[in-house]
């Protein structure tokens, strides 16, 4: 029995891994407007995909994290902060240097874009634009704990109770936004409380509906793909916003019935792949990666537009290249021949060279951990023969 409960965890958190590698392919591709993954656009990605990482984030809290909070501040600030603000002054001086060379986007260096902006916008050196959802998450993160310690000591710890009264909080916030009341600054706390349910909905389903989930594929797919198409037959639109609480078609409640039919597709998705793809080293390191896509992948496709730029100026190639775009506009894409399945080019560069930077940051942290452990054993022998 305990064999086969083992199998089972170990599935399940190859089951998220594999939906964490979905779910930041649907970012780089949203991001490119390649919509290689919305199911002939019946799953749009702005419908549910950056809830999505909330889910995941809340399927793996662990109560346990309340019996230290102050510990679990400081991991959550190792993991997510300080990196984000190592790379977010990376990206400030590239920003810097990109404008010496003619380019438009980016913010000055300074405090408040360093520590401050990123917590309202996250959109202060462009080139890292898509990790406005750090600090977003860390917030989050610290909000549950805290709320859950609360609710602890007034013995009102229950799920239900949780989701039910985030979800009132964050349809009232889809309610203030379609009535044009989220701007300017609001917009910040605006996010965090509308996307706090979905981080919710994942505690929910991993403590209370998990081990129910147990319906059969085809009649779970009939399901899922019936309750979407009766959306999109029925509804406006249904992309939304996340970072800027915008584009909410639909009254306060049908944002949150899309997130759930989207998680609900690829969860089940992610289960079926499993048993393909549990030994696959390659989607097993993306699973594992998602912060590095979601940090550098815009700067990727700079990149890709920087080759692209070459040739136009070098040579008889990409003649209808828009220069002023191209100096003005991150999010403006060359399409060679105007051919939309070139979009490929930048969804793949968008993965793979983020997960090259990552792979080789790790290759120098394990050879420093090596040396440090060389050194180590060195000093010890030179202890010992005093």
């Amino acid at each position: 029995m305990e064999q086969v409960r083992a199998r089972t965890e170990k599935a399940y958190n190859m089951t998220f891994c594999i939906l964490s590698g979905i779910a930041i392919i649907m970012i780089v591709a949203g991001h490119v407007g390649y919509n290689i993954l919305t199911v002939g656009d019946l799953f749009p990605y702005y419908s549910f995909h950056v809830p999505l990482f909330l889910f995941i984030s809340g399927y793996f809290y662990k109560d346990t994290e309340e019996e230290h909070p102050l510990a679990y501040c400081k991991k959550k600030m190792k993991r997510l902060l300080v990196p984000y603000f190592i790379w977010n002054l990376i990206y400030g001086i590239l920003a810097w240097l990109l404008r010496l060379a003619g380019f438009g986007m980016g913010e000055d260096i300074s405090l408040w874009t360093l520590f401050l902006e990123p917590f309202l916008s996250g959109y202060q050196f462009i080139y890292n634009y898509a990790a406005w959802f750090v600090p977003v998450l860390f917030v989050i993160e610290i909000v549950n704990l805290l709320m859950r310690l609360i609710l602890r000591k007034l013995h009102l710890c229950y799920e239900w109770l949780i989701l039910a009264g985030s979800l009132a909080v964050g349809m009232a916030v889809v309610w203030l936004a379609i009535g044009g009341h989220v701007w300017g600054y609001y917009k910040m706390p605006g996010r965090i409380l509308f996307l706090f349910p979905c981080f919710q909905m994942g505690q929910f389903y991993q403590k209370k509906l998990e081990k129910k989930d147990t319906l059969r594929n085809l009649p779970y797919f009939a399901i899922v793909i019936g309750v979407q198409l009766l959306l999109t037959l029925c509804c406006n639109g249904l992309a939304f916003s996340s970072v800027w609480c915008t584009g909410f078609a639909n009254g306060p409640l049908i944002p949150y019935v899309t997130v759930v039919s989207g998680i609900a597709f690829w969860l089940r998705m992610a289960r079926v792949l499993t048993p393909l793809l549990e030994q696959n080293k390659y989607v097993l390191y993306l699973g594992k990666n998602t912060y590095a896509i979601m940090m550098h992948h815009v700067m990727a496709f700079m990149l890709v537009k920087m080759i692209l730029a070459a040739f136009a100026a070098f040579m008889p190639l990409c003649t209808d290249f828009d220069w002023q775009q191209f100096y003005t506009n991150i999010d403006y894409y060359y399409l060679a021949g105007g051919a939309e399945p070139f979009k490929m080019v930048y969804l793949l560069a968008g993965i793979i060279l983020p997960l090259l930077l990552q792979y080789g940051i790790d290759c120098v942290r394990k050879n420093m951990r090596r040396m440090h452990g060389i050194a180590y054993v060195c000093d010890k022998g030179k202890e010992e023969l005093r």
